[in-house]
């Protein structure tokens, strides 16, 4: 019997982008749906008036000869570029130019939270937070982070093997808008309460201006994961000033709790994929704490999946 051959993936983050591209450029058809009103996961960036800041991932690094490829092709068409040192990159305006990158043209449904899948008649259907239901797919890429892909399995009565022994530290992000002057691109203190405080103008192709992010580390983020915004920021900006030396004068501040924010345990496999079902995971919490991990674990998921599909047509 034939397998449909339309594949959903969940979440567009850098996984999802990564297994969409290899499955569209596979001859699959693809839909991405992603609850975010942008593509990007934590490769975001957040917008108000005339700022900017990429208050998530900070910047890229290759490890692997794939990864290594992909960010040269993108570098050569300004999709990503330098910055400062030791081999990181940065998306170019934005830190999710590489993942809008890969989704192309390819249907996005942003905006759209999925809460359960099902399967009926050999084909998988997906129901979202309106009641409606998206489908039939011959296969579901779940790219969410493990905690949550792992939620959705379970509310929907399917499982992947050992999907919930992968864990994540929190982290919290303060974006800081202040006047006067600063200079520098990258501090990573690594001790509490800052991990690392990075200043967005130094990037490539981002406007003019004194704007930071700072990131909590794992320790003080999982201690004061459940504390108000305005204590969180009020914490980080005077921790900041103590690295920095300088007094910053806000005109803007904003924290944003990632509550899945880095791999701390990964599972050591490229991806997760039940044949019988058309049923896989990916992520950077298959391999490990890195963006590169991700875009590995996605190409390698939607690899397996192409090969199900095409050996089942």
């Amino acid at each position: 019997m034939k397998k449909r051959r339309t594949v959903a993936i969940l979440g567009a983050g850098m996984a999802g982008a990564s297994a969409a591209r290899v499955l569209a450029d596979a001859g699959l058809p693809v839909q991405v749906f992603d609850k975010g009103r942008a593509v990007g996961g934590r490769m975001a960036t957040r917008r108000s008036a005339s700022l900017q800041f990429d208050h998530g991932a900070q910047f890229m690094r290759a490890h692997g000869s794939a990864f290594a490829a992909r960010l040269a092709a993108w570098e050569r068409r300004g999709i990503v570029a330098p910055w400062a040192g030791a081999g990181r990159r940065v998306g170019v305006p934005d830190m999710t130019a590489p993942v809008r990158d890969l989704l192309g043209d390819l249907s996005v449904h942003s905006a759209t939270t999925i809460t359960r899948i099902r399967r009926d008649d050999g084909a998988w259907y997906l129901e979202d937070a309106a009641a409606a239901v998206h489908g039939p797919f011959g296969a579901v890429a779940i790219t969410f982070p493990a905690p949550q892909s792992a939620a959705l399995l379970d509310g929907s009565g399917y499982a992947l093997p050992d999907v919930g022994r992968a864990a994540f530290a929190p982290c919290w992000s303060v974006m800081v808008a202040a006047e006067g002057a600063s200079t520098g691109d990258l501090i990573e203190p690594h001790e509490d309460p800052i991990r690392l405080i990075a200043l967005d103008a130094s990037k490539p192709g981002r406007p003019e201006g004194v704007r930071l992010t700072i990131h909590a580390t794992a320790a003080w983020s999982r201690r004061h994961l459940e504390e108000p915004r305005a204590s969180i920021t009020g914490s980080l900006l005077e921790a900041a000033e103590r690295h920095l030396r300088v007094s910053l004068r806000p005109i803007y501040a904003e924290a944003h709790r990632w509550r899945y924010a880095q791999v701390e345990t990964a599972l050591g496999v490229a991806s997760l994929y039940d044949a019988a079902l058309g049923l896989g995971a990916a992520g950077d919490w298959c391999l490990g704490a890195r963006i590169e991990a991700a875009y590995d674990s996605g190409a390698a998921l939607a690899r397996t999946i192409v090969a199900d599909l095409n050996g089942a047509a």
